[in-house]
């Protein structure tokens, strides 16, 4: 439903203000005043992982509700916490070092062409629907052998 794509939004939303945190954290532990962007090593893999998350929400929430309102929410969902799961994974993988992030970033990525096609093929059922009169998921569904769903 709606509330879950919203719970999923909410988590968003916590997650980047934790990352938010985190970087005041580092501010303060590597004594890096605002607004400097650069200091010691340490700091700055912390920062580019808050910057770098921040940067890949956006895109993650438009794919998320496209998904949802196209296909299968409930699969969305679960794509969507898959997806911050990994995003956590990344930020705390970054954050200790370089290397760290890579294992999660290819995670949270695949995670997100996922999020994508099945929202592309959400939009391109519905358009064939509504355009052509066509059920393409019907007709798939026909030649694989299955003719009905109950």
């Amino acid at each position: 439903s709606a509330s879950l794509r919203l719970g999923c939004q909410h988590a968003v939303f916590l997650l980047t203000a934790y990352f938010s945190l985190q970087v005041i954290y580092a501010r303060r532990k590597y004594s890096v005043p605002p607004p400097a962007t650069t200091g010691p090593p340490d700091f700055e893999r912390v920062f580019r992982a808050q910057a770098n998350c921040s940067e890949y929400f956006p895109l993650f929430v438009i794919t998320l509700w496209i998904a949802g309102l196209f296909s299968s929410q409930a699969l969305s969902v679960f794509l969507g916490l898959l997806y911050l799961c990994g995003r956590y994974q990344y930020f705390h993988g970054y954050s200790k070092s370089a290397q760290g992030r890579l294992a999660p970033l290819y995670f949270s990525a695949k995670v997100q062409w996922v999020l994508i096609g099945v929202g592309g093929l959400g939009v391109l059922c519905c358009m064939s629907r509504l355009y052509l009169g066509l059920d393409l998921l019907s007709s798939l569904l026909l030649v694989l052998g299955f003719s009905q769903l109950d």
